[in-house]
């Protein structure tokens, strides 16, 4: 399960990577040869972009690539360290779990409201969610996060 959610997060980050590269250059092609500037790519990239950090948090917390202190837990051993350990995981866990839960009400809100972008007037909540989606795959890497780490303890 973990490899397929691994595979999925890389796919999207990658094809939302090239997306932007090639929409961002395009632009800067048309503004230099032609004197033409597209508006339109800036409301794709600034809504990928979205896309890009939730997909990419998650790997961060699957690759434990977060910034974190680590005094205090270095310090610690047994019990103490996995009940650190646990409330860490707890509440990092019930961030990604509100902001799912938030992320997704916002989704169906706009869908609601039929809310569309300004530029190209395509329906918003299709960027809006990458939110719900990333804070998901968030989630349930910090539970495998925080079960590697009591392992590990």
């Amino acid at each position: 399960m973990s490899r397929i959610v691994a595979h999925i997060e890389e796919v999207i980050v990658v094809l939302v990577f090239v997306i932007m590269s090639t929409i961002a250059f395009g632009n800067v092609l048309t503004r230099n040869l032609f004197s033409l500037s597209l508006s339109f790519t800036e409301e794709i990239t600034i809504n990928l972009f979205v896309i890009l950090t939730f997909i990419g948090t998650s790997i961060g917390v699957r690759e434990n690539a977060h910034l974190g202190f680590t005094l205090l837990l270095e310090k610690l051993a047994g019990i103490p360290k996995q009940i650190l350990i646990i409330i860490v995981g707890l509440v990092t866990l019930s961030v990604f779990i509100i902001i799912t839960y938030y992320g997704f009400s916002m989704v169906q809100f706009q869908k609601e409201m039929e809310s569309t972008t300004p530029a190209l007037n395509w329906p918003q909540w299709l960027f809006s969610l990458g939110i719900p989606v990333g804070a998901f795959l968030c989630s349930i890497r910090t539970i495998e996060a925080t079960i590697k780490q009591l392992r590990e303890s």
